[in-house]
């Protein structure tokens, strides 16, 4: 590794996975981050995108995204540029050095093969939040093919606004939940998600990396299987909040946007090339709920 500190460029600074980024940045002292937030890095200006990746950074992670999957629907035009044209503009002006890692989703994939999800399978996005993001993707990969696109799924922090905190809140205030019981997925802990980011950056540093680049599509998630009712459940369960969950299905939830009913993915991939151990969802949850409880 250089002697020199490796300088980390963040989008999204104030989302789920920018904050858990600045928490855990000073378990890497030779590493020197800098966090933007969206009025310092507009992903819906070129302008913006532009200026700050014209900066000599090692790398930059694209933790920014348009992630309201409803609203999405009827808010195409900004989906379309935050998610998709900005991947463009992000090839276009990131130095050549700079090697980019962006984030995409479990949306992607939107297919029912009851096994874990291959980054080789193909894709049937569904949707203006999950076609922006596959378009985003393939237009970074086209300009950029040394970048990583780590498509994640379920994610929630102890920061932000996510399924999490939102079981909290309304497990104490009502008597009775209706959750969908008919998707299924891996929850993911963000403060995992960056911690594995960083594992990778160490990883590609290293000469043994170096002389033979990983690049492209990977998936990351916490291991297991569950759906939504049985992830309220397990919240409910270790907090130990008495709120009775009633199943219930997509159809019948009716929610603006599709959402894939499986998501489950393989993560051997990247548990291959990167060496990651990858905790299983149940003990991320535990963690992040001791965190909000400090």
């Amino acid at each position: 590794m250089s002697k020199n500190k490796l300088r980390i460029l963040v989008s999204g600074s104030t989302g789920q996975l920018g904050q858990e980024l600045n928490h855990i940045a000073t378990q890497y002292p030779s590493f020197t981050f800098d966090l933007k937030n969206r009025k310092a890095l507009d992903l819906s200006s070129e302008k913006s995108i532009k200026k700050a990746l014209s900066a000599p950074y090692d790398y930059f992670i694209n933790a920014g995204a348009y992630t309201a999957v409803d609203k999405a629907e009827n808010d195409k035009e900004a989906a379309f540029q935050i998610n998709a044209k900005a991947l463009d503009q992000i090839g276009k002006y990131a130095q050549p050095s700079t090697r980019i890692i962006h984030i995409s989703t479990d949306y992607v994939y939107n297919s029912d093969p009851r096994r874990p999800l291959l980054e080789s399978d193909q894709t049937k996005a569904r949707g203006v939040y999950a076609q922006s993001k596959l378009e985003g993707e393939n237009y970074l990969l086209k300009r950029r093919p040394d970048a990583i696109v780590l498509r994640t799924s379920w994610v929630y922090s102890s920061f932000g606004n996510n399924f999490v905190k939102t079981m909290l809140r309304l497990g104490q205030e009502r008597d009775e939940l209706s959750i969908v019981a008919d998707q299924y997925g891996t929850p993911t802990y963000a403060r995992d998600i960056a911690t594995t980011i960083m594992q990778m950056i160490r990883n590609l540093d290293t000469d043994t990396y170096t002389q033979s680049p990983k690049s492209g599509l990977y998936n990351y998630a916490n291991i297991g299987l569950t759906n939504w009712a049985d992830f309220a459940k397990a919240i409910f369960k270790m907090k130990g909040i008495s709120c009775h969950i009633k199943e219930t299905t997509t159809k019948a939830y009716n929610a603006p946007a599709p959402r894939p009913l499986w998501s489950m993915m393989s993560k051997e991939k990247i548990q291959r090339d990167f060496h990651i151990k990858i905790p299983y969802w149940q003990k991320s949850l535990q963690s992040c709920l001791l965190e909000l409880d400090k």
